[in-house]
């Protein structure tokens, strides 16, 4: 425990009906906001991860699908704007005294997020605007401040949460703080770091699954494309690697918590009584004195807190009553996030299982299905985690030094505000999920030029430059004569061209219309063009009409009297371009 602590913190309860609904309110406004600081953690990184392997390989696809996403990131940016104002004004409004008499503290902290925020604010701007604005590679590293920034903002905060866990670099006289040393209590805290990387590992987790549960849930309804495979093995992929780690990540945390915070370590099992050689209880509930119908794993409590099955464990009766932690609450949220914990890495050690020794996705429909669920289940066990680390530290704001009862507010009007902040975040969750669904309606912008053909990176190699059909002319010059002879491999393609001159030419143009119309995929949709190459789509329709329906004012210039091919004949068919 830290030195500085005294015995007893020299501050006064505030007289307040409705301490536990600010609580509430503070604790919606957390579940609201952690979600969405996980996606702008990891999701930067996603997307700048998608536009690298387009550079590298030159594939376009990788393009469309890094487009598309940083349109979600900057949706999910501007609501993470809402959610985390509507914080900071309850940090002031509802614990008045905790910010006036620690302001000087942690202040240099907010400070610092404010400065990430405009960062991040003014590059994704430019990242999402500089689509087909910027050249390639200043557009990719205009995206990298938006990731540092990220990065760097949520690090602020979470040096301030484990300053609360573990405050230091201060000195408290009589209620009044002095000697500050803010990089101290900031930087200088050994709680940071397992907070830290905890945080950040569960960022890639949640957004990864997330992600993939999108795409895994177009799989099972059938659209198994190339585009769905990509969109679904990188956020997978990402999120099997770190959950895993989280385990382990896990582990550090708790033996952390078991040094500085021996009270919550003992509301996580309910252990009662001190003792050596602790054991866990699987389920069960707390009644006051011991864990009742749980499952006890003899020894394991001081195996996992110290590395010594015989290790002395302290429980709850080392503090008074007022003094402990809503216990059941704080257990059930720590299994809870273990639990899950345990599931998301059997799925991940199963994907990474299969991705190595066969080299392709899994077939199994019950994996999509899991996936689908761990979407969901990864926001779960994050917020169940933040709910084992702010109520656990209960009944303290600051542990050891200002109780929660002490930093509320004393003015009424709370119940109003609670309600007022369900309905705000009832709107803002409506306008999101409207967003984000037109997001995924819009089709897939597979050519942003009249040429039709997706842009490469500098330097790549057309994918299709070596087709056969890239000899008989081009889109300036469609009717340039083609070779009369026609090789073995070009004549199953031949026929289906010359049966389609056959069919009728309302035929033809109601079938074109039908291919092309309709609204665009979902998140996890196929890419209305086919391969992001609009001939094969195409295939089959006479020449001129190919290209007045990829490029209409260009077609105009260019079109033939006869538009349409002749319907009967093959050497009239071929002579126009059929």
């Amino acid at each position: 425990m830290n030195s500085l602590l005294p015995a007893a913190a020299p501050f006064a309860p505030v007289d307040q009906d409705y301490l536990f609904e600010a609580r509430q309110m503070q604790a919606l406004s957390f579940a609201v906001h952690i979600p969405i600081v996980c996606f702008g953690i990891a999701f930067p990184a996603f997307v700048l991860l998608l536009e690298g392997l387009w550079l590298r390989t030159g594939d376009p696809l990788y393009r469309t699908i890094a487009k598309r996403w940083s349109k979600v990131m900057l949706a999910l940016f501007a609501v993470g704007v809402v959610t985390g104002t509507i914080l900071s004004f309850e940090l002031g409004l509802l614990w008045p005294n905790f910010m006036a008499t620690f302001g000087e503290v942690f202040g240099l902290g907010f400070t610092l997020e404010a400065f990430s925020f405009f960062v991040e604010a003014i590059f994704i701007a430019i990242y999402v605007y500089g689509w087909d604005r910027l050249s390639p590679w200043a557009h990719f590293l205009s995206g990298i401040p938006v990731v540092v920034a990220g990065f760097m903002g949520s690090l602020m905060v979470i040096t301030v949460n484990a300053w609360m866990n573990n405050p230091s670099g201060f000195t408290l006289e009589s209620g009044r703080v002095s000697d500050v040393r803010p990089l101290d209590a900031l930087f200088g805290n050994d709680y940071l770091w397992h907070e830290l990387v905890h945080m950040y590992v569960a960022g890639f987790i949640v957004a990864g699954f997330l992600t993939a549960a999108v795409y895994a849930f177009a799989w099972l309804r059938g659209r198994r494309g190339r585009y769905e495979h990509i969109a679904l093995v990188v956020p997978l992929t990402i999120a099997a690697l770190a959950a895993p780690v989280q385990i382990v990540v896990g582990d550090w945390a708790a033996r952390s918590v078991a040094r500085e915070q021996p009270t919550k370590l003992a509301a996580f099992e309910g252990l009662y009584e001190t003792e050596t050689g602790a054991p866990v209880h699987l389920g069960g509930w707390y009644d006051g004195d011991e864990i009742r119908f749980g499952i006890p794993l003899p020894r394991l409590l001081s195996l996992l807190s110290f590395h010594d099955p015989s290790a002395r464990v302290e429980g709850l009766e080392e503090v008074s009553a007022d003094e402990r932690p809503p216990v059941n609450v704080v257990r059930v949220a720590f299994q809870t996030m273990v639990g899950i914990g345990f599931v998301l890495a059997g799925i991940s050690a199963f994907y990474v299982f299969v991705w190595l020794r066969r080299k392709r996705l899994p077939r199994s429909t019950w994996f999509y299905r899991a996936v689908v669920a761990a979407g969901p289940l990864s926001v779960v066990a994050l917020i169940a985690g933040w709910v084992t680390t702010e109520v656990g530290r209960q009944p303290w704001v600051v542990y050891g030094q200002m109780r929660t009862d002490e930093a509320v507010t004393g003015a009424s009007g709370v119940p109003v505000g609670y309600a007022s902040l369900v309905l705000v975040y009832a709107g803002l969750l409506s306008a999101i999920v409207w967003i984000l669904r037109r997001l995924a309606r819009a089709p897939v912008e597979s050519h942003p030029g009249p040429s039709g053909v997706a842009p490469l990176a500098p330097g790549a190699a057309r994918p299709d430059a070596t087709d056969p059909r890239d000899a008989r002319g081009s889109a300036a010059c469609p009717h340039a004569r083609r070779p009369r002879r026609l090789r073995r491999p070009r004549r199953r393609r031949f026929r289906g061209r010359f049966l389609a001159a056959r069919r009728p030419r309302r035929a033809q143009c109601a079938a074109a219309r039908a291919r092309l119309s309709g609204h665009g995929p979902s998140l996890g949709g196929q890419p209305r063009l086919a391969n992001l190459r609009p001939r094969h789509l195409l295939d089959g329709l006479p020449r001129s009409l190919r290209l007045h329906l990829l490029d209409a004012d260009g077609a105009a210039l260019h079109r033939h009297p006869w538009h349409c091919a002749p319907r009967h004949g093959l050497r009239r068919a071929r002579r126009h371009g059929a």
